[in-house]
């Protein structure tokens, strides 16, 4: 395992990601909110990587969202920057604006504020696309995390990230 920063059980699930990917002959990509980039962090931490991973997007505001990955401002006003529709836009972004095989797309409420009654902070919002997959295929998910701060969150979703990327996963 690399020296690093990083939770050892993110580095060691990246590094199952790699691996697997690799087997399976695809190239990943991620679009990222809530998480800022832990999970690009954590695959680009394993030596080798660059063959699997082909692109991170960090889109943190609702602009940068539309602009980089093409999700549509009705949907980002209708449904939120925390929904599915979001979250399923933003990994078809990733998908359109690189050559991977697949992408999943993380946003959410890491806390402390942000969070309402519909949405308390450790909400967090997955979705995977995969190229050539019918595009009625959702593969999404709504999750609701502990809120034990919010390292504790990030890690979390960046976990339920990486675990989506492994091929067979859903």
């Amino acid at each position: 395992m690399p020296d690093t920063v990083l939770p050892t059980r993110l580095v060691e699930l990246a590094d199952k990601v790699i691996i697997a990917n690799r087997r399976a002959g695809r190239t990943v990509a991620v679009a990222e909110s809530c998480t800022g980039g832990l999970v690009s962090a954590a695959l680009t931490e394993i030596a080798g990587s660059s063959d699997v991973f082909e692109a991170g997007f960090i889109t943190y505001s609702n602009d940068m969202k539309a602009e980089l990955l093409k999700v549509s401002h009705d949907v980002l006003d209708t449904f939120g920057a925390v929904s599915i529709a979001t979250a399923w836009a933003m990994a078809q972004g990733a998908l359109k604006q690189s050559h991977a095989d697949v992408a999943v797309a993380i946003t959410g409420i890491a806390g402390p504020g942000g969070g309402s009654d519909q949405k308390p902070v450790g909400t967090v919002v997955f979705a995977r696309a995969e190229r050539g997959a019918s595009p009625d295929k959702v593969v999404a998910d709504m999750r609701h995390f502990d809120n034990d701060g919010r390292g504790g969150v990030r890690l979390q979703a960046a976990l339920c990230a990486l675990e989506l990327l492994l091929p067979g996963e859903a």
